[in-house]
C-alpha cells in the first residue's frame, strides 16, 4: 500500500506495515469484533503513534489488512505447487481460504462497508483467487489429476458456496468435508480411488 502522501515508503516503515498488517489478521481472527487497535500495535511491537499514523482509522486498517491476506493468499499457489502434487496443493489452499475466512468474520461490518462502497475492491480479490485457482487447475490438468472441463470462476464460486453454508469457526470439519466432496467432483474421474 503506497504511503497517503504518496512518496515512496521507507524499508523500516514497510517493515512496519508488514507487522501490523499480520497483526490485525490474527487479532481479528482470534478476537473478532472486539480486537483493539492498542492491542495490535502491541502485538505488531510498534507504538499505537505508529499505527494510527499509517493507517489513521480503524476502517483503513481493516482494508489494508483484507488487501494483505487477500494478496497473501492468492501468492501461495506457485509455493503449494512446488511442495505438491497440483490436487493436493488445491485443496491445502482451500484449507487456508478457510483460516483467511476466520480473519475477514473478526473485520465483517465494516470489511461488508467497505466491499459495498468499492466495487474495485470485490472485483480485484475475486481475480486475484481466480487467478491463483487457474495456477492450480492448468498445473493439475497439466498432470492428469484435474478435469479440464471446469473454469476457475466455477470452482471459485463452489468454494465461496462452501464458505457461505459452512464458514463459521465451529463449523470447520464441516466445511472441510465439503471441501472434500468439492475436489472429489474436480479430480478426474480415473484418478478417482475405486470404492
Amino acid at each position: 500500500m503506497p504511503d497517503p502522501s504518496g512518496r515512496p515508503i521507507r524499508a523500516d516503515a514497510r517493515a512496519n506495515e508488514d507487522r501490523l498488517l499480520a497483526a490485525a489478521a490474527h487479532a481479528f481472527a482470534r478476537d473478532g469484533a472486539a480486537a483493539t487497535l492498542k492491542q495490535i500495535a502491541k502485538d505488531a511491537g510498534v507504538g499505537i503513534a505508529t499505527l494510527y499514523r499509517r493507517f489513521p482509522t480503524r476502517e483503513q486498517l481493516v482494508d489494508a489488512t483484507y488487501r494483505y491476506e487477500t494478496s497473501r493468499l492468492a501468492a501461495r499457489a506457485p509455493d503449494l505447487l512446488r511442495e505438491l502434487p497440483a490436487d493436493r496443493a488445491l485443496r491445502a489452499w482451500m484449507s487456508q481460504v478457510l483460516d483467511h475466512l476466520a480473519t475477514k468474520h473478526g473485520m465483517a461490518d465494516t470489511l461488508k462497508t467497505l466491499l459495498r462502497d468499492d466495487q474495485r475492491l470485490s472485483s480485484r480479490t475475486r481475480d486475484q483467487l481466480t487467478g491463483a485457482i487457474e495456477e492450480f487447475r492448468l498445473a493439475g490438468i497439466a498432470q492428469g489429476v484435474i478435469r479440464d472441463d471446469v473454469p476457475a470462476p466455477d470452482i471459485l464460486m463452489s468454494l465461496a458456496g462452501v464458505t457461505l453454508v459452512a464458514g463459521a469457526p465451529h463449523q470447520r470439519d464441516q466445511a472441510e468435508r465439503l471441501l472434500d466432496l468439492l475436489m472429489d467432483a474436480l479430480t478426474r474421474p480415473d484418478r478417482r480411488p475405486a470404492v
